[in-house]
């Protein structure tokens, strides 16, 4: 399965250096293009240039041949001209016609909620945190890349840490 990353994610892991932990999926990461041009803020940039350096992980070129897709996924979402939200969900479109999974990874609500009723396996951040514990990233240290994600930049509620917080504990126990 192919594993499309937004740039809320690749921001707040970029930033604190941990872009590494979306390889603990099983599948291959894929940053398109027009997400990739969002990425601006360092060293998020050059830490998502290295990831993409590594044989599991890949940077997507635009599909000019499935304009269809980009069209409706403007439409879905309400926008204009293309953005890196406008090709995910193009991208969610088009592996739903050729009946292929596809995993999406981003904060974004709109995104999140638009992918996963199109059918895709959708995270976010938090979800990639999880699965590193699951993989055998000690809660401790876990805890304490939520908190660090948080004070550089994504900025979670006290709703949204507490949750972070009740996960990881409940993967370590598994």
């Amino acid at each position: 399965m192919d594993i499309y990353v937004d740039a809320s994610t690749l921001i707040a892991l970029g930033t604190v250096g941990e872009l590494e932990l979306l390889l603990n999926f099983d599948g291959n990461v894929v940053v398109p293009t027009a997400v990739l041009e969002e990425v601006t803020t360092e060293p998020a940039r050059a830490n998502v240039d290295s990831l993409l350096e590594r044989e599991d992980a890949r940077r997507s070129g635009d599909r000019d041949s499935f304009s269809k897709y980009r069209e409706k996924a403007q439409q879905i979402l309400g926008e204009e001209s293309p953005s890196g939200d406008v090709v995910l969900i193009e991208t969610v479109l088009w592996k739903r016609d050729i009946d292929t999974e596809i995993a999406i990874v981003s904060d974004d609500r709109r995104v999140r909620t638009v992918a996963e009723g199109l059918g895709a396996t959708v995270t976010g951040t938090v979800g990639v945190v999880v699965r590193a514990v699951h993989e055998g990233l000690d809660p401790s240290e876990a805890k304490d890349l939520i908190r660090r994600i948080d004070s550089r930049g994504l900025h979670m509620t006290g709703e949204l840490r507490e949750t972070a917080y009740r996960l990881i504990d409940e993967t370590a126990k598994e």
